[in-house]
């Protein structure tokens, strides 16, 4: 693949970029975190009109048709400024799924996707669970349609989504339903996340529904499409956290005083900051690599848990890095760069932290389901 962008590519990220950093800055993340809001819905809005929540959203629903590459660049630029927007929940576990398995009727939600009038999410993640492509949510026959038994946690803006994309397992297989929060038997309540992020608690106690994404017969790579384009997406987001983070920490070590010279003129700190640099591009190569497998149709799982991989280990480097060079303001929760760390270490565990997408990787080794370069062809 080439790394580099096309001009288009770059114009996004450059317009991206421009919108999210007139929105979202130090203070009015201060100021916005004072407020019971669970998004900028002002930023929301003025994305939409921008054409950005349509970026992956195919042309025929008013969106702009493009790909995971295109969608990453714009998490990148919201990790960057930690602006408050679910664009991952909305447009990777959402959005995506729809436009590629949804049925007329249930694409029918995408145009208002894009102009920013709905927000939609997927429950993935369970306790206990480290493969959220394998869930322990049970579906049963019931008539015609299925009833839900279980709990899905950690839910991205779940008390907030207009839709929610549910995978569960039943006696044919694992199977991806299109829920109504407003099911009988579903239970919603909100959680406190530590990057201020609104998540929810979706309890399912024989929660009857009938809406399938896609057929039963492919709900499970449907799930682990899913999973594979959400863990990408966090992986191009861990990007613009932990890049920023770093710029943050040199410019801090490059003004800061110690010993009567720059903090960042001291050989230790430049090699600490020199790594952090390295771990940035590592997660950048193979969270762009695993986009472009993904918009090509490459079946190359052990690549995008590669991508997840860098953005846990990378992150949770990265960001000890620049919370200790800061010194005790690292560690001051007002401080900006603690909002980093936070967001970061969100992100690391998210869908599954570095020893899980390791133990992956590592069955996909041994089991022959890898190679280098996959996906290349001669």
């Amino acid at each position: 693949m080439d790394f580099a962008l096309t001009e288009d590519q770059a114009s996004l990220r450059d317009l991206a970029a421009q919108i999210l950093s007139d929105n979202s800055n130090d203070e009015s993340l201060r100021a916005f975190a004072k407020d019971d809001r669970p998004y900028d819905a002002a930023l929301w809005q003025t994305l939409a009109e921008a054409g950005l929540l349509g970026v992956a959203v195919p042309e025929a629903h008013g969106g702009l048709g493009q790909g995971m590459i295109e969608l990453g660049l714009l998490l990148e630029e919201q990790g960057r400024t930690l602006a408050p927007a679910p664009l991952h929940a909305t447009l990777v576990t959402g959005a995506l799924p729809i436009a590629q398995f949804g049925s007329a009727a249930q694409q029918a939600i995408l145009p208002r996707v894009v102009a920013g009038e709905a927000i939609l999410t997927a429950a993935l993640e369970e306790v206990g669970n480290h493969d959220p492509a394998r869930p322990m949510l049970r579906a049963t026959r019931a008539g015609k349609g299925w009833t839900l038994d279980g709990v899905k946690t950690a839910v991205p803006y779940g008390a907030e989504a207009e839709r929610i994309l549910v995978p569960a397992t039943s006696e044919e297989g694992v199977i991806v339903f299109l829920i109504d929060p407003a099911t009988p038997g579903v239970e919603i309540a909100a959680q406190r996340t530590t990057s201020s992020e609104p998540q929810a608690q979706i309890t399912f106690c024989a929660a009857p529904v009938d809406d399938v994404l896609g057929s039963v017969a492919h709900g499970a790579e449907i799930a682990r499409w899913i999973v594979d384009h959400a863990r990408a997406g966090l992986a191009a987001l861990q990007v613009g956290i932990c890049a920023e983070a770093l710029r943050r920490t040199a410019a801090y070590s490059s003004e800061r005083i110690q010993f009567d010279r720059p903090l960042g003129g001291m050989q230790a700190v430049q090699h600490r900051v020199a790594d952090g640099f390295i771990d940035v591009e590592a997660m950048r190569s193979t969270a762009l690599r695993a986009a472009w497998l993904l918009d090509q149709g490459i079946a190359a799982p052990a690549e995008i848990e590669t991508a997840k991989y860098w953005a846990a280990i990378g992150g949770h480097r990265v960001s000890h890095s620049a919370q200790h060079l800061h010194g005790g303001l690292g560690a001051d929760m007002d401080y900006p760069i603690h909002r980093y760390f936070l967001a970061a270490k969100q992100v690391e565990l998210a869908l599954g932290g570095a020893q899980p997408m390791l133990a992956a990787i590592g069955r996909a080794i041994a089991a022959g389901d890898t190679h280098p370069l996959a996906g290349a062809r001669a």
